[in-house]
């Protein structure tokens, strides 16, 4: 359904230290970092698509976190799902929901949210039972 989804940071080297840990936890790995441009670019192992970006707004105006926009990534576990949310406070996220069930959402909705450090909503979301099978985990 995606192609790509970019997010703009103020400070590229700060940002980058926060999201190389968190998306190597989720098995996310780095496509390219270009420091002169700048931006980065992550995808999961073996697809070309979707991306995960960041880099400096295009226009060149300072990036601004939007409110109501909110990028989620899925976990293959809930241990991952609490591991991204520890890297990311460690490494300058804000909490906007410690990892937990959320019922409301369905029965198995095991999530965290935070922002970066730059303002933008970050979701970690598991969508399955813990005793699933790793390879069948996050696909329901």
């Amino acid at each position: 359904m995606f192609s790509h989804i970019f997010l703009g940071v103020s400070d590229f080297e700060r940002a980058l230290a926060f999201y190389q840990p968190v998306l190597a936890s989720l098995g996310l790995t780095q496509r390219f970092c270009e420091r002169q441009r700048p931006w980065a670019g992550w995808q999961s192992p073996g697809v070309a698509r979707p991306l995960l970006l960041i880099g400096h707004p295009f226009d060149g105006q300072a990036a601004q976190p939007g409110n109501g926009p909110m990028t989620a990534l899925l976990a293959d576990s809930r241990a991952v799902v609490d591991q991204a949310y520890a890297l990311a406070l460690s490494h300058g996220g804000r909490c906007e929901g410690a990892p937990g069930l959320r019922p409301d959402y369905h029965a198995h909705y095991y999530g965290t949210y935070f922002r970066d450090p730059d303002g933008n909503k970050l979701c970690v979301v598991c969508h399955t039972p813990p005793d699933a099978p790793p390879t069948e985990a996050g696909r329901a």
